[in-house]
């Protein structure tokens, strides 16, 4: 199994006291490329001053240059759009997500499909890490926070999760601000859900799904190499099935086969071996990526993200652009020839969005780059 590392945060992610836990995770991996998703808060306001406040916490505290990818949300988001999120979250070793909405992440996140790239992330080694509102999305089911706690809802059911905990061999549904306390005189337990509703949730799971609940200001840190639990921060986590739970403190490490032995019907432990990752087109060369765009299909889109990525400047790690545009607008051209209209605009649509303005006209095709 790859030795990728998954992290859930209760809460606190930019809080002094978890930077000690921040830096643990970081100091682990070795060629770092990290990014923060703003698709849990995208639907707020403020989303570019929650990304500079991520950022500047990384820069500040950890000494880290953390990118913001920016998919607010699906529907208007074009396809090269999404395509090139999906494939700058598998380029990356770090991927962070925390604070926001769990079910508005979700809703842009579903049709993109997103589980398969933190997946395939987890699988090349790297880490993920999610905080918050984000981690609440890392189970197999995910509890409507906000429509129960803020809109109110008569009858709350679960919705779908990314299921990231089954690439660590566990069943479960996250739940963080597990020790909430800020309701004083009420139960604002268990992300302010209260013990009554967490109950009422937790009845309607199927056999054999657990709850992992993590404290604020408290990391669980799931370790495919060593199949363990790590808890670090302030307090505890916790795993309850089948009417037994058990906590686990900070400092605290456990085989990730305790928990899976635990409660009813629990078989024999495995350790799942995930389907392997595909060739990614960051290996792939200018050539070789015009040739997937031009022969369309579930690939084309994510190899005109590459093009695009390739074209958007020279300097290190990227190509002088002029080649390469003129092998797009090649392929473009064989497309349009070929009646493939909708690929042709893709093509078009990607070299707009890398600051290339395309001029089409009697005597043919020409290209310029925007102005800074």
């Amino acid at each position: 199994m790859a030795a990728g590392v998954l992290v859930l945060l209760g809460s606190g992610e930019t809080a002094p006291g978890m930077t000690r836990v921040h830096r643990e995770v970081l100091s682990r991996i070795t060629d770092l490329t990290a990014v923060n998703l703003d698709t849990p808060y995208g639907f707020q306001l403020n989303v570019p001053q929650m990304s500079q406040k991520l950022e500047e916490y990384f820069a500040t505290s950890l000494r880290v240059e953390l990118t913001t990818l920016h998919l607010a949300s699906y529907a208007r988001a074009s396809q090269v759009e999404r395509a090139l999120f999906k494939e700058r979250v598998r380029q990356a070793t770090y991927v962070f997500a925390g604070p926001g909405s769990p079910t508005w992440a979700l809703a842009q996140w579903g049709p993109l499909d997103l589980a398969e790239d933190l997946a395939a992330v987890l699988d090349a080694g790297g880490t993920v890490c999610l905080a918050s509102a984000a981690a609440l999305t890392a189970g197999a089911l995910t509890a409507p926070i906000y429509e129960i706690y803020k809109v109110g809802v008569e009858d709350p059911t679960w919705v779908p999760g990314l299921d990231l905990l089954s690439a660590c061999g566990l069943s479960c549904v996250v739940i963080p601000h597990f020790d909430n306390a800020e309701g004083q005189n009420y139960d604002t337990r268990f992300c302010y859900l209260g013990e009554p509703r967490l109950a009422l949730l937790e009845g309607q799971l199927p056999t054999g799904v657990a709850t992992l609940g993590v404290d604020e200001h408290t990391a669980v840190i799931l370790d495919r190499a060593s199949d363990t639990l790590s808890v670090r921060g302030r307090a505890r986590a916790h795993w309850r099935l089948g009417g037994e739970t058990r906590s686990i403190a900070a400092g605290e490490t456990v085989p990730l086969d305790e928990l899976r032995r635990r409660g009813p019907d629990a078989g024999t432990p495995t350790r799942p071996n995930g389907p392997e990752s595909p060739l990614p087109m960051s290996s792939r060369g200018p050539l070789a990526l015009a040739e997937i765009a031009a022969g369309g299909g579930p690939e084309a889109t994510r190899a005109l993200a590459r093009l695009v990525q390739l074209a958007e400047g020279g300097g290190e790690g990227t190509i002088e652009p002029t080649r390469l545009v003129e092998g797009v607008l090649a392929t473009r051209r064989a497309a349009r020839a070929a009646g493939q209209y909708a690929l042709a605009d893709q093509l078009r649509d990607a070299l707009v969005a890398a600051g290339i303005e395309v001029h089409d006209g009697p005597s043919g095709t020409s290209w310029s780059l925007r102005p800074a």
